[in-house]
C-alpha cells in the first residue's frame, strides 16, 4: 500500500498530510500532523438519497481521545463517554466551516468524523481538525466545493502571531480562529481583551493570507491523489410548478413579510403558507411530490423577496433602516432573593440574567483531553421552546445552548475583576424568555447588568450585537444591524460582535454563502461598533457602575494571611482539622499555596469563629510575648505548656520559680493554667518558656 505524504510550512512549523494509511473503507481519509498533534479525519456518504426529507443530512463529529495526551479518563467507567463542551464547540467550528460549501439540494447522508490521536500540548487540534476534514472531503469522491484552511491568530506584545502555542496564548490579548477558502473567510470564532476594530481587521487580513496558502496546498494534493467526484441525485426541480407557486404568492408574500410586529408577521406567513398548501392539495390531490415540495419553494420565495427588497430598496421587514437598532429596554433588581439580576430586551428578544456568587471552592473543575483546570466564571444559557412560541421537551443543554452560552461567557471574561480583588466564583444564567434574533448577544447585555446589580466590580459593561448581510449574484451587498426573524433565517451571514466602549471581547461569524472578504468584515465591525455604543448608552441609563456592596443574600468572603508552612496545621491529618472547623461553623474554607485563607459564609459570627480558630492554630510564638497557657505534660526536668492550640513550649524546672524546686509536681499540675513568657526559640523552632521572669518583672 502506497503512502503519500505532503508537507507545508505554516508559522514556522510543518503541516503534514498523509493519504492511504488508515480507515481504508471510509470514502475519504486523511492523517494530518502539526507539530506532534495528530488528527485522523474521515468522511462517508450514503450510496442513495434519503427519501422523504427536505434538507441536506450532514453530521460532523469531533472525537476526543484521552490517550492522545497520555491520560486515562477520570470517570468511574474510565472511558470516553458523552462529548465534552470543548469537543462540542470544536465540532461546531468544523460544521460551520464545511457546511456552507455543500450542495444543499443533496439528500445523501454525509458524515465527517475527526478523531484526535495525539496531542502535544503545544498545538491546538481545532484548526488542524478543520484542515484535515477539508482535505478528507476534497480528496474523496464526495461532492464538495472546498477546500478550506484554518488558522489561529494571537496578539502578543502588540504583535500579531500565527498559530500561537498554548503557552503563548496565556499572554495573548486575542484568540482568533478563522477559516475559509483561498479568497474568502467563512467562519470566525474569537475571544479578545478589548481589542480595537482596526487590529481585528489586520488580523483577518493576515489570516486570509494563510488560508490561501493552505487551500492552494490542498488543491495540489487533490490534483495528485483526489478521487473523481461521485454523481449524486439532487432534489429534483419542477420549474413549471415553481413558477406556479410564485405566481400564486405574487404580491401576497410581500404584504405578509413587511410588517413591524413579529407576531403579526408570523401569523401572516403561517396563514399564507396554509392557503398555498390547500391550493396545491386541491389542484394536485394525488401528487405527493408537489405537496411535499411546496414548502421549500415557499421558503425560497421568502428568501428572494427579502433579499431583493433589502438590497434594491433598502427595505427591511420591520421598516428599520439598515443600521438601525430595535427599541431597547433594561431593568435590574427584578428578582428579590437572587444575588443580582438583569433584564435586557431588544425588540421582542428578551434575556433575563441571574447572578450567583459562591466560594472559591465552587469553581468548576475542567478535566479535558488536553489539560485540567478550574473556572471561576460560568455563564450558562437556556433556550426553552416557549421562547419562540413552540412546544418542546425540556432536556439538558444541547449544542446550541453550549455554543451560545460559551460565546457570551467569552465576551464577558475580559471585564471581570481579578481573582485577587474579587475571589468569588461567579455564575450567571441567562434565561431566554423570548427570541427574535441574537439572544446570545442579549445575554451579554443581561449578564453585564446582573453583575453590576450584584456588586461585582466589573471593569466596565459589555454589550453585543448581531450583524447580517444580504448578498446577490452581482456582488451587491447590504450590511444589516440587529438582525431578526426573516433577516436571520434568510440572510447570508450572522456576524455577532461583543465588546465594551473601548474594544471587542468576542466575535462569532457564520455564513450561508461561500464567505466574505476582510474588507466586508471591516465594514461590519465598524457598523457593529456604532450599534454597540448605542446599546451601552442605554444600559448605562439603567445602571452606570457596579453597586458598591454585594447583595445581603450573597455570602461574604473573609481573608487572612498565614505562614504557608502552617497550612498543614489547618488541614490536619487526613483533613481532620479543617473538616472539624467547617462542620462546627458551617463555613467554606479555601487555602491558597501562598498562605491566603478564604472563609466564605453568610453568617458573620460563624466566619469570625472560624477565623479565630484558624488564627489560634496557625499562631506563631514571639520572643518576649506573654501567654497564659495550659500545662499539658509534667516531666522531671520541667513542664510542657500549650501556649495556644497546637503550640507548646518547655518551662524548665529552673524557670518556674525564684526558689529551688525539688520536684515539678510539688508546684504544678497537668491541666493548670500558668502565665509564661517566651524566653527563646531555637533554630529547630523549639520554644523555651519562663514563669520566673514574670515574678522578677523582667
Amino acid at each position: 500500500m502506497e503512502t503519500r505524504k505532503f508537507s507545508l510550512e505554516v508559522a514556522g512549523k510543518t503541516l503534514e498530510i498523509q493519504k492511504n494509511i488508515m480507515a481504508l473503507q471510509a470514502h475519504g481519509s486523511i492523517f494530518a500532523k502539526y507539530g506532534e498533534t495528530t488528527i485522523l479525519a474521515t468522511c462517508v456518504m450514503s450510496k442513495a438519497a434519503r427519501e422523504g426529507i427536505d434538507y441536506f443530512p450532514l453530521m460532523i463529529d469531533f472525537e476526543e481521545r484521552y490517550y492522545a495526551a497520555g491520560k486515562i479518563p477520570g470517570s468511574f467507567i474510565k472511558r470516553e463517554g458523552r462529548a465534552s463542551s470543548e469537543a462540542i464547540l470544536t465540532g461546531r467550528l468544523i460544521d460551520r466551516t464545511l457546511r456552507p460549501l455543500f450542495n444543499h439540494d443533496s439528500r445523501n447522508d454525509t458524515q465527517v468524523v475527526v478523531t484526535v490521536l495525539s496531542l502535544d500540548n503545544e498545538n491546538d487540534p481545532d484548526t488542524l481538525a478543520i484542515i484535515a476534514a477539508s482535505c478528507s472531503l476534497l480528496t474523496s469522491s464526495i461532492p464538495w466545493n472546498g477546500p478550506v484552511g484554518a488558522v489561529r491568530i494571537g496578539l502578543i506584545d502588540n504583535q500579531l502571531v500565527v498559530n500561537p502555542t498554548f503557552e503563548q496564548r496565556k499572554n495573548s490579548t486575542l484568540d482568533l480562529v478563522v477559516s475559509g477558502t483561498k479568497d474568502k473567510i467563512n467562519m470566525i470564532e474569537s475571544g479578545a481583551n478589548e481589542v480595537p476594530e482596526n487590529i481585528i481587521h489586520e488580523a483577518l487580513k493576515l489570516a486570509q493570507e494563510e488560508l490561501k496558502k493552505i487551500a492552494l496546498f490542498q488543491e495540489e494534493i487533490a490534483k495528485q491523489i483526489g478521487e473523481p467526484k461521485a454523481e449524486i441525485k439532487l432534489a429534483e426541480k419542477d420549474t413549471a410548478f415553481e413558477e406556479e407557486v410564485r405566481s400564486f404568492l405574487s404580491d401576497k408574500l410581500d404584504k405578509a413579510i413587511f410588517e413591524p410586529s413579529k407576531i403579526i408577521r408570523s401569523s401572516n406567513l403561517g396563514l399564507l403558507k396554509e392557503e398555498l398548501k390547500n391550493y396545491v392539495k386541491e389542484k394536485y390531490p394525488e401528487d405527493e411530490t408537489k405537496i411535499k415540495k411546496f414548502g421549500n419553494i415557499y421558503e425560497e420565495e421568502i428568501d428572494r423577496v427579502v433579499h431583493e427588497n433589502i438590497i434594491q430598496k433598502d427595505r427591511r421587514p420591520d421598516g428599520r433602516k439598515s443600521n438601525e437598532l430595535r427599541n431597547i429596554s433594561c431593568e435590574i433588581s427584578i428578582l428579590p432573593r437572587t444575588h443580582g439580576s438583569g433584564f435586557f430586551m431588544r425588540g421582542t428578544t428578551q434575556a433575563l440574567s441571574i447572578l450567583t456568587l459562591g466560594s472559591p471552592g465552587e469553581k468548576q473543575i475542567i478535566d479535558t483531553m488536553g489539560s485540567s483546570s478550574e473556572k471561576r466564571f460560568l455563564h450558562h444559557y437556556n433556550f426553552p421552546a416557549f421562547s419562540v412560541g413552540e412546544i418542546g421537551p425540556m432536556r439538558g443543554p444541547g449544542r446550541r445552548e453550549i455554543g451560545h452560552g460559551t460565546l457570551a461567557e467569552r465576551a464577558l471574561e475580559a471585564i471581570l475583576p481579578s481573582e485577587k480583588d474579587f475571589p468569588y466564583t461567579i455564575r450567571v444564567v441567562s434565561e431566554i424568555l423570548s427570541s427574535n434574533g441574537s439572544s446570545s448577544m442579549a445575554s451579554v447585555c443581561g449578564a453585564s447588568l446582573a453583575m453590576m446589580d450584584g456588586g461585582v466590580p466589573i471593569k466596565k459593561p459589555a454589550a453585543g450585537i448581531a450583524m447580517g448581510l444580504m448578498f446577490d449574484d452581482k456582488g451587491t451587498y447590504k450590511i444589516l444591524t440587529d438582525i431578526q426573524g426573516p433577516e436571520d433565517h434568510h440572510g447570508d451571514m450572522d456576524f455577532k460582535v461583543a465588546g465594551t466602549k473601548d474594544g471587542i471581547t468576542a466575535i462569532q461569524m457564520d455564513v450561508k454563502i461561500d464567505g466574505i472578504t476582510p474588507k466586508i468584515a471591516a465594514e461590519v465591525l465598524a457598523q457593529a461598533k456604532d450599534a454597540r455604543l448605542q446599546i451601552l448608552e442605554k444600559m448605562e441609563q439603567t445602571i452606570s457602575a457596579p453597586k458598591p456592596e454585594i447583595s445581603k443574600y450573597a455570602p461574604r468572603i473573609y481573608t487572612l494571611q498565614i505562614n504557608p508552612d502552617s497550612i498543614g496545621l489547618i488541614i490536619g491529618p487526613g483533613g481532620k482539622t479543617i473538616k472539624e472547623i467547617t462542620k462546627e461553623t458551617g463555613v467554606a474554607i479555601d487555602i491558597n499555596d501562598d498562605g491566603t485563607v478564604l472563609i466564605t459564609s453568610n453568617d458573620s459570627k460563624a466566619a469570625n469563629k472560624a477565623r479565630e480558630w484558624i488564627q489560634d492554630i496557625t499562631r506563631e510564638a514571639v520572643v518576649g510575648e506573654i501567654y497564659e497557657g495550659k500545662i499539658v505534660k509534667i516531666m522531671p526536668f520541667g513542664a510542657f505548656v500549650e501556649i495556644f492550640p497546637g503550640t507548646d513550649g518547655l518551662l524548665h524546672i529552673s524557670e518556674i520559680s525564684n526558689e529551688r524546686i525539688e520536684k515539678v509536681e510539688d508546684v504544678l499540675r497537668e491541666g493548670n493554667m500558668i502565665k509564661v513568657k517566651v524566653k527563646e526559640i531555637n533554630e529547630q523552632g523549639k520554644i523555651s518558656l519562663s514563669h520566673k521572669a514574670l515574678l522578677n518583672g523582667k
